[in-house]
């Protein structure tokens, strides 16, 4: 189980935005439901959940030390790099698919991850004989979120995680002094997918040609980042909003009065989490792994902007 990706997608179901801070996960009751789906699929018992998730310096914190002392359960920890990126998971995951294919372990593997980072791991695994069945996180409308395209070509199946069993164990964090946010939208909503790369995961888009410049007899109104163009600066700053918007009214709704204090004792710095939910839900709108660094910069001056004018 790559945690990364399976809280963050649990997240956009349940608040519409993947900061993981906005909800309050049952792991006991998630880990059972993902156990005994994973038996009904491969039609064998289980022998051991791996749980893979990051943590600073390497340390696990309470709610890991919990999951860890499950029976059955191992978990493996990654570390968070300077930009706040989880480090080593993706590496640890490939590692032990193949180590324990070779090793002939088990017959079939279970994988809840969505990253196109492990396709060569998998097809690895592959070649020992064993099957590799992924199970993705269900979106809004129960359709697999966040999958590589080039992983599921290498897998021997998809499936969806039953979304029951993420709606009794994922719920939305409600703190007692939350109020109402006037910046509010509702987060039930799904943004809008890039036309042209329609149909495949921000990692896949990320690869596809990009345009070096934009004829003037086009019409088009441009304006270049780092890495890429974005024919229509008004519709960026749209999606910025957004996403900004949605960050903050799920931050404002679970944050403690200490969280919110910490946050304006630390202007101009974002937090961790929130910023990873920034980038993360931004690349996923716009269709882009890497953001270039002006559009990091705009994103981040919103959300400050933004921020004072509902606090």
């Amino acid at each position: 189980m790559d945690v990364g990706y399976l809280l963050s997608a649990a997240a956009v179901r349940v608040t519409g935005t993947s900061l993981r801070n906005g909800i309050q996960v049952d792991y006991e009751s998630l880990i059972d439901a993902l156990v005994q789906q994973s038996e009904a699929l491969s039609e064998l018992p289980m022998l051991r959940v791996h749980w893979y998730d990051s943590a600073r310096d390497g340390v696990p914190d309470g709610s890991q030390q919990f999951i860890g002392e499950l029976p059955n359960v191992k978990l493996r920890l990654g570390r968070f790099g300077v930009d706040g990126q989880q480090k080593g998971v993706d590496l640890r995951i490939g590692l032990d698919l193949v180590m324990h294919a070779r090793n002939a372990v088990a017959d079939v593997f279970v994988l809840v991850s969505g990253d196109d980072d492990l396709t060569e791991a998998v097809e690895e695994a592959q070649v020992h004989g064993v099957q590799v069945i992924l199970l993705a996180v269900p979106n809004g409308q129960d359709r697999p979120h966040g999958i590589s395209r080039h992983l599921i070509r290498a897998a021997d199946g998809l499936k969806i995680i039953f979304p029951d069993a993420i709606d009794h164990a994922v719920t939305k964090v409600e703190t007692p002094s939350a109020v109402p946010s006037p910046m509010a939208v509702p987060l039930g909503g799904h943004p809008r997918a890039k036309a042209p790369l329609a149909g495949f995961t921000a990692q896949e888009r990320s690869r596809a040609p990009r345009l070096s410049s934009v004829p003037a007899s086009s019409g088009v109104l441009a304006i270049r980042t780092d890495t890429t163009i974005h024919e229509d600066p008004a519709d960026l700053a749209e999606q910025i909003g957004s996403v900004v918007t949605n960050v903050l009214t799920t931050f404002r709704s679970s944050a403690t009065p200490e969280a919110l204090a910490e946050l304006t004792a630390g202007k101009p710095s974002i937090p961790r989490d929130i910023d990873k939910a920034l980038l993360t839900d931004l690349s996923e709108r716009l269709g882009e792994v890497d953001l270039g660094e002006a559009v990091r910069h705009q994103l981040r001056a919103r959300f400050w902007e933004q921020y004072d004018q509902a606090w």
